[in-house]
């Protein structure tokens, strides 16, 4: 009779398998692969090896606190020679001494997680179990079968192994970069992803029925929307937008996911202060990259919030051009959400690929504060009524402005505005370069396209279909130099009158400061013509001045100011408006790396900003983070005041873990100058 099989040890082989697996950076103490691709384990066993025919050896998986083999959360299966696909099998591949090399291989759709791995070895009738160790399942955009696969290598490595890039803020006429650290393969974050789906609700209620269900990237990309904001659960992020921040960190401040991540996790899962739209996708997007999804950030430019999903935004106006705030729904400047790519089995063939997912809290879906996926291609086709949350969607990129001016005698007019178009330049970063591309075609047909007219008629978008009315007169907000922070300049009401007639007309002209959100803050120029004639066939150009003693103390730190021109003709009781918004550009953040950058060798990174402002800035900090080159965020503050057209100037130690390409990504605060954005590509060498 065989003596007894005795496990000395397990090998999970995390080396081999984190290059295999696109993991190393999370294989470095414990085993992480991809569903649906074989593993590699070796077994060392005391006195004798395996031996076929004489030895049995049965595995176990399990995941999640409540395992079954109907729910897909536990599986047995024996040592075999037999590769099924789609199912749990082990085999042998290579067999010396006492050491018997395995390989394990997984379906594509078993649910990710965190697994228990054991084995029960029996000879004859004796038998033993061995735990031999966990191993975290992520979803695996190189398998074929996986409903996240992405054919494309460039694309794998930009949406599911590139741990930084840029979110597009600032207007739709100036289009602002703002580099971000997502470091989804940072010390501790896959944890804080795994944790944030064990706190969700769906978990909590019925713990079983979630983890079979998160062999889903549908089910889990609307988890990760809802766990993001706060509203409903312990999510991660607080929404907040009335500029007071004192109680936590702006949301402007931030300069990447990690530092967000790891604070919920210390506070014990409570919620950190604060995000607005781009936090809140940056999050979603570091979450979901992690749990190998593929995903991009997204800014849409004049995003719609429509309430009542009548595809219509309705302002109202005095007969001065003042705004009237009757109601919520809002044109904000950009918004952004992600995309995630996955397959739509659940939906009709076509709309796999890009799914839409907005993890800000804005409109309840299903009960929970949570919006997608939706195909983008669904919004395309106007195609309303897939899941999830396409009127929402839809609207954000298609609705409809109407301006009322609320007139003295109590009846309302309606104005014309050619300037506000809903959902413009919708952006995201372009595949393996430091630049924009724009995606607008993925969700809308050319303007006026027999296409887009049917995508309206499908979502029965009236207005978008009525003529619009053409008077002859028309009138556009310009700007001449390009405008920076600190600076006063003059922009300009640009009016043509195309008729054979003269035209008394009123101009009315304001700027505003803005939050990025829409809401309007004071005045910061204003100019009143109550007899301006427009002649036959003519143009005229009229300057509005901005002064920064006029804008400084008010403007928000998404540095945007509206521009709007109200002309009124009382003659024909009619109104024609434009408006324009103006971005204010930031001084650019030096960064000079000195030292060579080698993996493992101290690096200084030499970060100056020179101020711009006709006086002193005080209170002045560089904070730092980047993947793979620093292991936490640091904060260097300057102790004196920065004098006008002075150098804030310091040095930051790095110490680079890994080689290869990484961003090294800055924000400098200060009393009267916040949230300026900079960094620097650093590749890193070999020791």
């Amino acid at each position: 009779m065989a003596e007894e099989l005795v496990l000395e040890r397990c090998d999970l082989e995390l080396e081999a398998n984190g290059r295999d697996h696109h993991t190393a950076d999370l294989c470095e103490k414990r085993l992480v692969v991809r569903r649906g691709q074989p593993f590699r384990l070796t077994l060392h066993f005391e006195g004798r090896n395996y031996e076929a025919g004489v030895d049995s050896l049965t595995f176990s998986v399990v995941t999640g606190p409540a395992p079954s083999e109907e729910a897909g959360t536990k599986a047995r299966f024996p040592l075999s020679d037999a590769v099924e696909e789609g199912a749990w099998t082990a085999s042998v591949v290579d067999q010396q001494n006492s050491a018997l090399s395995l390989q394990l291989s997984t379906p594509a759709h078993a649910p990710i997680g965190l697994y228990r791995l054991s084995l029960e070895a029996s000879t004859g009738y004796q038998g033993s179990s061995f735990m031999l160790g966990h191993f975290i399942l992520l979803f695996n955009s190189w398998c074929p079968a996986d409903a996240v696969y992405l054919d494309s290598d460039a694309e794998r490595q930009e949406y599911v192994l590139t741990q930084h890039g840029f979110i597009y803020q600032g207007s739709a006429k100036f289009i602002n970069s703002v580099p971000w650290n997502f470091g989804q393969f940072e010390d501790g974050i896959l944890d804080v992803c795994l944790m944030l789906l064990d706190v969700n609700p769906k978990f909590l209620k019925n713990s079983g029925r979630d983890c079979s269900r998160r062999s889903s990237p549908i089910y889990v990309g609307r988890v990760v929307s809802a766990m993001v904001n706060c509203n409903d659960d312990q999510g991660v992020l607080y929404g907040r937008w009335d500029n007071n921040y004192q109680d936590g960190i702006s949301p402007m401040f931030w300069i990447g996911s990690v530092d967000i991540l790891r604070r919920w996790k210390s506070y014990g899962c409570q919620n950190v202060k604060y995000g607005q739209c781009w936090v809140f996708a940056a999050v979603a997007c570091t979450v979901l990259r992690c749990l190998g999804i593929p995903t991009r950030v997204v800014t849409n430019y004049n995003s719609a919030h429509d309430q009542n999903s009548n595809l219509v935004i309705e302002y109202f106006y005095d007969e001065y051009g003042a705004f009237q705030r009757k109601k919520s729904e809002m044109i904000w400047n950009f918004h952004c959400w992600v995309e995630s790519w996955m397959t739509r089995p659940d939906l009709q063939p076509g709309y796999e690929g890009w799914q839409a997912i907005d993890p800000t809290p804005q409109e309840k879906s299903e009960g929970t504060y949570c919006c997608g996926p939706v195909p983008v291609r669904a919004i395309k086709e106007g195609d309303l009524s897939t899941k999830y949350d396409a009127p929402f969607v839809f609207a954000e990129v298609n609705a409809d402005v109407v301006n009322w001016i609320q007139q003295e005698g109590g009846s309302v007019q309606k104005t014309i505005n050619n300037s506000m178009v809903v959902g413009l330049k919708i952006s995201t970063k372009r595949v393996g370069r430091d630049e924009r591309e724009d995606i607008t075609h993925t969700y809308k047909y050319p303007e006026g396209s027999p296409e887009e007219r049917e995508a309206f008629r499908r979502a029965n978008h009236m207005n978008k279909l009525a003529d619009k009315e053409d008077t002859g007169i028309a009138m556009r907000i310009r700007v001449g130099q390009s405008m920076t922070m600190g600076s006063d300049f003059d922009v300009f009401a640009h009016i043509t009158n195309n008729t054979a007639e003269n035209h008394a007309c009123r101009l009315l002209l304001c700027a505003r400061t803005v939050s990025y959100n829409g809401i309007l803050g004071p005045e910061c120029g204003t100019k009143d013509l109550s007899d301006l004639s427009l002649e036959p066939y003519s143009e005229k150009s009229i300057p509005l001045q901005i002064l920064y003693e006029k804008y400084c103390d008010c403007l928000t730190e998404s540095n945007l100011i509206k521009v709007r021109g109200l002309l009124v003709e009382p003659a024909a009781n009619s109104y024609l408006m434009a408006e324009r918004d103006i971005y204010l550009e930031n001084p650019e953040i030096k960064i000079r790396v000195l030292g060579e950058p080698k993996q493992h060798r101290k690096l200084v990174a030499e970060v100056s900003l020179r101020n711009p402002l006709n006086m002193a800035l005080g209170g002045c900090t560089f904070t730092v983070e980047g993947a793979g080159l620093t292991e936490e965020q640091k904060t260097v503050e300057i102790p004196d005041p920065v004098e006008a057209g002075a150098e804030a100037k310091v040095r930051v130690d790095l110490l680079p873990l890994h080689v290869g390409r990484h961003k090294l990504v800055v924000n400098f605060e200060s009393d009267k100058l916040k949230a300026v954005k900079g960094f620097r590509n650093v590749i890193i060498g070999p020791p």
